[in-house]
């Protein structure tokens, strides 16, 4: 018997957003599942190869992947596509990253972790930063630069100088609390920022931010609120800090 159905414009009401998560990340999915559990709002992942040493070589080559990555998402209209990569995306550039995403999704809005923390500390009012990265000093000075061509000054850095992606996601949460605290200590500063998606920041969030009495952004808070904010889903969520209660 041949039955009869119904069709409708399925799950994601509110937004449909698309996230490129690197090969060796551990932490953006079960992080990025907290932060977009709305109603209305669909989550999408695809995987891109990544290897395992993090340097500027190794995030560089990640850029001819990026459109076979993309085409791993569900091929409807997504709002938003993000490319889960702060390190990546500051190597090969935001505007590398949109194109690479756009060549085989045209119509979504793009964006990253960099482009994520520059709009979240610009929506915090924040122009000093005590900043912390997982990265070898390469990459980190990298960032420091993007950053401070975006008009912030670092006022206190620290890193965990690890090249290895696979250790950056067995950093504990607690040493990560003790590092941010540790650097926002060093001079004064406006916001405390923790980059790179394999951190696992979005459970401490809260506690910097009493403890410091600073706003915090870390990479995957700033990625979804980023994401949900440019498909206009702007639910105040304070338990994930600061920023989610910002349009």
């Amino acid at each position: 018997m041949k039955l009869e159905y119904e069709v409708d414009d399925g799950i994601g009401s509110r937004a449909k957003l698309g996230v490129i998560v690197l090969e060796t990340d551990e932490t953006l999915e079960p992080e990025f599942s907290r932060m977009t559990d709305l109603d209305g709002v669909a989550l999408y992942h695809s995987r891109i190869a990544m290897e395992t040493d993090i340097n500027a070589k190794t995030l560089a080559r990640m850029e001819q992947d990026i459109p076979a990555a993309t085409r791993l998402l569900p091929a409807r209209a997504l709002d938003v596509i993000g490319y889960g990569c702060t390190s990546g995306a500051t190597i090969i550039g935001p505007e590398a990253v949109a194109r690479a995403v756009q060549s085989e999704c045209p119509d979504a809005q793009v964006t990253n972790p960099l482009t994520a923390i520059i709009a979240a500390g610009q929506s915090l009012q924040a122009t000093r930063l005590a900043f912390v990265t997982p990265y070898v000093a390469q990459v980190s000075l990298q960032m420091r630069e993007e950053l401070e061509r975006a008009g912030f000054e670092i006022a206190a850095f620290g890193s965990f100088e690890q090249s290895d992606d696979r250790m950056v996601a067995r950093i504990t949460p607690q040493a990560i609390l003790k590092a941010a605290l540790s650097v926002a200590a060093q001079a004064p500063c406006d916001a405390i920022v923790i980059s790179c998606t394999n951190l696992r920041c979005l459970g401490i969030i809260p506690k910097i931010e009493a403890q410091s009495g600073l706003p915090t952004i870390s990479s995957n808070q700033a990625l979804a609120w980023h994401m949900l904010r440019l498909a206009k889903v702007n639910d105040k969520r304070p338990s994930f800090g600061r920023l989610f209660t910002v349009t």
